[in-house]
């Protein structure tokens, strides 16, 4: 959507974003209702029907796509408690709690920092090159 914005104001179908994607068009729609959800996108009904960006790339972070997602942490305990009876068992949990929310820490801060239109033109980029090869 963001490429297609830069020269055409028309929104873009689920069906061709599901070609791009090579997926099916349910899939597309079920996560651009997700995004219209977290206001990233807004859909469009009539002749020049489909769905675009809501806000500029510029102002959409990979943190903004991933929390609408609602895909959550990356990394969880067991739902299973430890033995306490085991050294192993008693400590483990925060031991890891502790290395899961360093992990889910780092991830959220570099999603936060990489714009849609900053992947949009490091893809190109790279795209371009190559093809010159």
């Amino acid at each position: 959507m963001a490429l297609v914005a830069r020269n055409n104001p028309d929104p873009v179908t689920s069906d061709q974003i599901a070609k791009s994607v090579n997926t099916n068009p349910v899939v597309i729609r079920r996560t651009l209702g997700l995004l219209g959800k977290a206001g990233l996108v807004e859909s469009y009904r009539g002749i020049n029907a489909g769905w675009r960006l809501a806000k500029s790339a510029e102002a959409i972070t990979l943190l903004n796509v991933f929390d609408a997602l609602g895909e959550g942490a990356r990394f969880a305990l067991h739902t299973s408690k430890p033995s306490q009876a085991c050294p192993v068992g008693r400590g483990i949990g925060v031991t890891l709690s502790q290395v899961y929310d360093s992990i889910d820490d780092g991830l959220r801060k570099t999603l936060g920092s990489a714009t849609i239109a900053a992947i949009l033109g490091d893809t190109l980029a790279t795209s371009s090159s190559k093809t010159r090869r």
